[in-house]
């Protein structure tokens, strides 16, 4: 056995798997959620919020250690929906902590992790800005031109757990938590917020329309 001379540096510690890791999270959405998840489904991870933290990483001159960070935690934030609806993102973490040491992930950056995936759970509480890259990617939806029918998609999924609600018996909550949502990041809002506001009012037009429709 050669043993290293006093005062040798030590090797680096391999860098995590960060591919690795996503690619088991996607599987296990895949594989094991329910199909009644319309909205929290493998597309809504995939393509929504792994772009998402992406694309708002690259405008907020994150690094790239912290953008591979932000990427697990996209992929892991809603993992816990296999198990559970009610408190998903606690389950999330515990699956991420769980996971992600066998791929290289050290506990400081488990730990930054899992305050990503907790950022996410409503009302949205970030205190990083990680954590408000993540929050943010989480309802890009609601400032882009698929909200209306992403939101028919959640409208569904909702009612697989609770009394369902028609349109005009849903829309106002999402009237009221578009009216009180606010972007956390420069990028998000400069990418989302106008868009965000002419959904709104979409939204309220239609209500209006449903009601005059109904009187």
């Amino acid at each position: 056995m050669r043993w290293a001379r006093r005062g040798s540096a030590m090797p680096d510690a391999a860098p995590a798997d960060a591919g690795g890791a996503i690619a088991h999270a996607l599987a296990r959405l895949a594989a094991e959620l329910s199909p009644e998840l319309t909205y929290h489904n493998l597309g809504h991870t995939q393509a929504d919020v792994i772009p998402g933290v992406a694309r708002l990483a690259g405008l907020s001159e994150i690094g790239a250690d912290e953008a591979q960070l932000l990427a697990v935690a996209a992929a892991y934030h809603d993992i816990g929906f296999i198990q559970v609806r009610v408190e998903h993102e606690q389950v999330s973490v515990w699956i991420a902590s769980e996971t992600l040491p066998a791929y290289g992930f050290s506990p400081q950056q488990i730990e930054q992790i899992a305050g990503m995936i907790l950022a996410t759970r409503l009302p949205q509480s970030p205190h990083h800005p990680l954590e408000e890259i993540l929050a943010d990617a989480d309802l890009d939806v609601l400032g882009r031109e698929d909200f209306f029918e992403r939101n028919e998609q959640l409208r569904l999924e909702f009612g697989t757990v609770n009394p369902p609600m028609n349109q005009r018996e849903w829309w106002p909550g999402q009237i009221r938590f578009l009216q009180t949502h606010a972007y956390f990041t420069p990028a998000a809002r400069a990418l989302r917020q106008a868009a965000k506001e002419r959904n709104l009012l979409i939204l309220e037009h239609r209500l209006r329309a449903a009601a005059d429709a109904a009187a």
